[in-house]
């Protein structure tokens, strides 16, 4: 059996390290790009501020997250769970609607993964703060700009949608200018 040297040592670490780098350096980047379509007239549905599609603007498609850790850095949006609300349908995880006072929320498509998560709850870090909620819904990352998503774009790959019951529980008012739209940082519970 041949002896390591110090050569075949550092050369070892090298490609170690080189490897652990590009794992690392891999990123969570779009797999598409959709083209967004005019909504019908009043068809787009602007609870809480929702954004609608814009004719011809490109929307990135995301079907990766990026990776879940102990202190997972996400954009907070706000989201309606219930019948009518600006979510759309029923939630992805049990086909039902869910009351805005309960802490639910939808994750990014990769988050999700596949429902996953359905079910499990989350711990959000943000305002100070933290609280608990559970996974009941996919904020979808490959689709949107149709009836189904209420002629909304399809959300980054970021995203913890959360319901009202969320950003009370972290302290955050309606009045407050990051209401609808704040940096968190989120794990599993």
């Amino acid at each position: 059996m041949k002896k390591f040297t110090i050569i075949h040592l550092l050369l070892l670490f090298v490609v170690v390290a080189s490897a652990t780098i590009l794992v690392e350096a891999q990123k969570c980047k779009p797999s598409g790009f959709l083209k967004g379509k005019k909504p019908p007239k009043n068809e787009c549905n602007h609870g809480n501020d929702s954004d609608c599609c814009e004719s011809g603007k490109l929307y990135a498609i995301y079907k990766c997250s990026p990776r879940v850790t102990k202190t997972t850095k996400a954009t907070l949006t706000i989201n309606s769970f219930q019948e009518g609300g600006d979510g759309g349908g029923a939630s992805a995880c049990d086909g039902k609607f869910h009351n805005d006072d309960t802490p639910v929320v939808a994750l990014s498509t990769g988050w999700f993964n596949r429902k996953k998560r359905c079910h499990r709850h989350i711990v959000i870090h943000g305002n100070g703060r933290k609280t608990k909620a559970k996974v009941v819904d996919e904020c979808d990352s490959t689709v949107g700009c149709d009836r189904k998503h209420d002629f909304q774009p399809p959300c980054d790959n970021n995203i913890v949608d959360a319901s009202k019951a969320v950003w009370k529980a972290l302290g955050v008012k309606e009045s407050d200018d990051r209401w609808g739209w704040m940096d968190i940082t989120w794990t599993d519970a």
